[in-house]
């Protein structure tokens, strides 16, 4: 089993797969992405999945060839339409292989995306059995197009107008079409189609390879999450000792790794300190965000460790002062060893006569400043 993304895990819907398909044989489950390993935590099933480190599914579909004798690509869609392209593209992003089902109960669908006519009976008994669809696979859209002069075209289909348009954990807009297109030449966007942009998010781009960025429609976490954290220690409590802290910069769902082996992270941005900070309260590591009220609600989490500090600096000035941190503190270095008070204290005198408020979180679930 491949899993894709965190809602089909908090749906119950993976583990009920689960359990029907180990009265056929030994089930191996797969899962990539930062979100979806949250939702393991939340359903308590990471012992039950294997984590990968951002694989993309069609890796791990390939990774399972030589162990599997046939492997189930499970997905929950927002609709039929994006669940069928994207069980396409995989599928063509995976190649060759052992039978390939996918399952997607946000489409309503089973569909045999490559395999003999025995696979094509266990799609068929499953899609009975599940109440589902048995759908033929979608035609592979050209998502990528390389142009001259180093222009790359990269395409979204199947998206709601509405919907924000994220780049590697950056919102750049709203989308106003169903069909998204974005072109970036020299790792610099140039042009983007069916979006309201945002040109404040789009700025934070510096510099871009639309061949392998994560590019969403939509919140990263649709669905619902348990809002129980086990509490740790207060920053308060520790101030004077010294400790491991980690840098985020835009890029929330690197939390997980950036996080690994220290206590306090300093993230830069609305969005990106509301998502590590949910992301992190299971981990038990605190927060220093530095937010400028420029929060998009990327993500539905509103959890935070609580003894974490916010410092709400004036609007677009967030980033500058991030910058500062990065510089004058972090010494350009994702990581390095200081006291939790004396960091406060720093970051609040960086941020000067920019600062508005400085917060810090009382309980677990705190979240007033993200309202």
């Amino acid at each position: 089993m491949v899993l894709h993304g965190p809602e089909i895990i908090d749906s119950g819907y993976a583990l009920r797969l689960m359990d029907r398909l180990r009265e056929l044989g030994p089930v191996k489950a797969v899962l990539g992405g930062t979100m979806g390993r949250l939702a393991l935590i939340d359903a308590a099933m990471q012992d039950a999945v294997e984590i990968s480190h951002r694989r993309r599914p069609s890796q791990s579909i390939r990774d399972l060839d030589a162990d599997c004798d046939i492997i189930f690509l499970l997905n929950l869609a927002k609709s039929r339409e994006s669940g069928l392209v994207f069980g396409a593209m995989v599928a063509q992003e995976a190649g060759e292989g052992r039978p390939l089902i996918h399952i997607d109960w946000g489409g309503g669908f089973v569909s045999l995306l490559r395999g003999d006519e025995r696979a094509a009976v266990v799609a068929g008994r499953l899609a009975v059995e599940l109440g589902l669809d048995l759908l033929s696979p979608a035609s592979v859209p050209n998502a990528f197009d390389e142009g001259k002069g180093g222009r790359v075209r990269r395409a979204l289909f199947a998206v709601f107008p509405g919907e924000l348009i994220s780049v590697n954990g950056t919102v750049i807009g709203r989308a106003t079409e169903s069909r998204v297109e974005i072109e970036a030449k020299e790792g610099r966007i140039v042009e983007i189609k069916g979006v309201a942009v945002k040109q404040h998010g789009l700025e934070k781009i510096d510099h871009i390879d639309l061949r392998t960025a994560i590019i969403r429609s939509g919140s990263i976490r649709r669905t619902a999450a348990p809002q129980k954290r086990d509490a740790a220690r207060r920053i308060s409590g520790w101030e004077d000792d010294l400790v491991e802290a980690a840098f985020i910069d835009h890029c929330a769902e690197d939390a997980f790794e950036a996080a690994l082996g220290v206590e306090v992270v300093v993230s830069v941005g609305d969005d990106t300190t509301a998502i590590a900070a949910d992301i992190l309260s299971r981990l038990g590591i605190a927060v220093m965000g530095i937010v400028d009220g420029d929060l998009d609600h990327l993500g539905s989490g509103r959890c935070m460790m609580e003894g974490s500090i916010i410092f709400r600096v004036e609007p677009g000035h967030d980033d500058v002062v991030g910058r500062l941190v990065m510089e004058r503190i972090f010494q350009g270095r994702e990581r390095i060893r200081i006291a939790p008070g004396l960091l406060a204290e720093r970051i609040k005198e960086l941020a000067g006569g920019h600062l508005l408020k400085m917060e810090q979180a009382e309980t677990v679930n705190s979240h007033r400043h993200f309202s």
